[in-house]
């Protein structure tokens, strides 16, 4: 179900590009292998503070955030209706204190935990993915 895939520069992420050409073919392959017709769009590297300055207000962003107060993720994403809505997975080493500050302060931003167990960053999307596409996506 994804339709965009925007790289994001943390604080904590490590290296400073991409390698567009190798996520082009994995995300061609992905597709293939899904059997997708229409191929997720790749967008360029942007720092965190311009990818939420050009987000759209009035689409939710699932905000993967271990240090959440709801443990439920069911429960926050309770919240969120059906339609597009974005996924924010944290680099190596998590979001630092003012990333998190910054994105608990965006009204359209829904922290979600994703468990007690630290989870690596491509891992961590498959999972929030799955409980998206569950609650407000085509299983619903």
């Amino acid at each position: 179900g994804v339709s965009e895939l925007h790289p994001v520069r943390t604080r904590r992420t490590v290296g400073d590009r991409i390698n567009a050409d190798r996520l082009e073919a994995n995300i061609i392959e992905a597709a293939e292998q899904c059997g997708v017709l229409a191929v997720p769009r790749l967008h360029p590297l942007v720092s965190l503070e311009a990818a939420l300055d050009a987000w759209p207000s009035q689409e939710p962003l699932v905000f993967c955030d271990e240090a959440t107060a709801v443990a439920n993720p069911l429960e926050a994403l309770a919240s969120v209706p059906p339609g597009p809505v974005g996924v924010l997975v944290g680099p190596e080493g998590g979001f630092d204190a003012a990333e998190r500050e910054m994105l608990l302060a965006k009204p359209y931003v829904v922290p979600v935990s994703l468990g007690p167990r630290v989870m690596r960053a491509d891992t961590a999307a498959i999972a929030v993915l799955a409980l998206v596409n569950a609650t407000v996506g085509d299983w619903v």
